[in-house]
């Protein structure tokens, strides 16, 4: 396994693995963050995901694209949520009354400390960072481990660990955003999705969990069997509508191990990802930026430019028992692994 460490602005670093397909994987300390995820397809390099050309721009123009997200990812109604008999109130958007992926700025803002790992089959950047007891309000002194491996069979895995020395919420993920043409300017209406899931929790107006989930079957929003995303960006589903795309959590079926959660296929065929996960849900989010995607790569991100898989316990578990459990217990280690798999097809002639 080749590794690169190079500038990345300001003091900022990337760390890019390269792996014996040619397939590499480069990451920033700004925010844990994935900068590119690269394949070889048909003798020339394709990138699979969304990001800008250095640290400032994520900084200056969309902080959460490929950033580790936490303390908690999503949204926790008016920022309050109660530990036991005490009610914590956490940092809220100004604009909109609630708490997002954890307060801003939060993971996706700070420059995290890493060590390198390299071995014969797989390599990791280790990512560690600590967050203040009552940062942003949360409670706890939690400690946060992000581990990114790519090894030989083109999958990227993420291991992300936290502990804290008092009860706390912890219900991190990673925000990637992917395109698999590798351009920012062709939406992702020819992308072909499949989920691993019967189950969606219905939003609000707010984009709130109402905290009711239903059935996919009969929506746009039934994805298991394969279908391209435009079907759902043409309907006039209403949770779908109200969002312009999908912003929206998906239940897992749940298996003792790694779970087969979600595949995103190419518009060409050429190449997918394969989603493995032991968390309980999914967010999917369609990059429904309208006409105000930024610019990046030298091109203007068009609205459905990409899709986030976004593993983790359902937005809103705080505050609903039924959306799982995200509570953090003192001195307890908790653990959720993701792994993205590319698999590559010849073209069918």
């Amino acid at each position: 396994m080749e590794i690169n460490e190079q500038n990345f602005g300001g003091n900022y670093h990337l760390i890019t693995i390269t792996n014996q397909n040619g397939t590499s994987l480069s990451v920033s300390d700004l925010g844990a963050r994935v900068v590119h995820f690269q394949t070889m397809i048909d003798n020339e390099k394709r990138e699979l995901v969304l990001g800008f050309d250095e640290a400032k721009e994520y900084l200056e123009k969309d902080p959460y694209i490929g950033a580790s997200i936490g303390r908690m990812a999503g949204r926790i109604t008016n920022g309050t949520f109660k530990l036991d008999d005490e009610t914590f109130k956490v940092k809220t958007d100004p604009d909109t009354g609630h708490c997002l992926h954890g307060g801003a700025p939060s993971f996706e803002a700070k420059q995290w400390h890493y060590t390198v790992i390299n071995g014969e089959n797989e390599a990791s950047v280790i990512f560690y960072q600590t967050s203040p007891d009552m940062e942003n309000g949360f409670p706890g002194t939690l400690d946060v481990e992000v581990r990114y491996t790519l090894t030989n069979d083109d999958t990227w895995r993420v291991t992300v660990q936290g502990i804290s020395d008092r009860k706390t919420v912890f219900n991190p993920t990673n925000h990637v955003y992917f395109n698999l043409t590798g351009d920012p300017a062709q939406p992702i209406d020819e992308h072909t999705l499949w989920l691993n899931s019967r189950l969606f929790a219905t939003l609000n107006k707010d984009t709130m969990p109402t905290g009711e989930v239903v059935s996919v079957s009969g929506t746009a929003f039934d994805f298991q069997h394969p279908k391209k995303l435009g079907e759902v960006f043409a309907s006039d589903f209403r949770q779908s509508t109200m969002v312009g795309g999908i912003d929206h959590p998906f239940l897992l079926k749940k298996q003792p191990d790694l779970l087969k959660a979600a595949e995103l296929i190419s518009p060409d065929g050429k190449v997918s990802i394969q989603v493995k996960t032991d968390a309980s849900g999914i967010v999917i989010f369609t990059a429904n930026f309208g006409e105000d995607g930024p610019e990046m790569r030298g091109k203007k991100l068009v609205d459905h430019g990409g899709i986030t898989f976004e593993t983790q316990e359902l937005p809103g578990a705080e505050r609903l028992e039924s959306f799982g459990d995200v509570t953090l217990e003192p001195n307890q280690v908790r653990e959720f692994v993701t792994e993205y798999k590319i698999n590559k097809y010849k073209e069918i002639e």
